[in-house]
């Protein structure tokens, strides 16, 4: 039963959906030498299942499939500002740039942004470790599971074991 989903839209000659409101601030990253943008989108959760642990796995696996995959260097997500503290605590995003309107769902929207080497570091230091309150990461894959994930992304996608490295 799928508790959760979430899509990692990578940068490509059509853009991200952020792009439509927020094009000049993505572009002050893609201007960066060796940047890679990519963005979270259609993040739905069940709540019912208060599960931080599966959230968290859900957050990390996307994780190392834009890393290892697409070598994503920055991360977007683009909320309604009643969110953002949670992106902000959670997982470390910051905001970037003002609120604008999202015409397309007529409300309010805050870009936020995530270095993914930051990401990569607090997996580092976090995972597996004992669960804190304002954090996700400590919630993520310790390294062996990591490794496991891996491996089977690799068993599943034809391509994925020449990006496993």
């Amino acid at each position: 039963m799928p508790v959760g989903t979430i899509t990692l839209a990578v940068d490509t000659g059509k853009g991200l959906a952020a792009d439509a409101i927020f094009r000049d601030e993505i572009n002050t990253f893609r201007r960066m030498p060796g940047a890679s943008v990519c963005e979270l989108t259609k993040f739905a959760f069940d709540a019912d299942i208060p599960s931080r642990k599966l959230l968290a796995s859900l957050f990390h696996v996307v994780f190392l499939y834009g890393k290892r995959k697409h070598r994503c260097t920055d991360l977007f997500i683009e909320v309604n500002p009643r969110h953002r503290r949670f992106y902000q605590a959670m997982l470390g995003f910051e905001p970037i740039g003002a609120l604008k309107t999202n015409e397309s769902v007529e409300a309010p929207s805050q870009l936020m942004w995530l270095k993914v080497s930051d990401i990569a570091a607090q997996i580092a230091r976090l995972a597996g470790r004992e669960a804190c309150a304002r954090s996700l990461y400590p919630l993520f894959l310790p390294p062996q599971d990591q490794t496991a994930v891996l491996a089977r992304l690799s068993e599943s996608l034809p391509s994925y074991g020449a990006w496993l490295n």
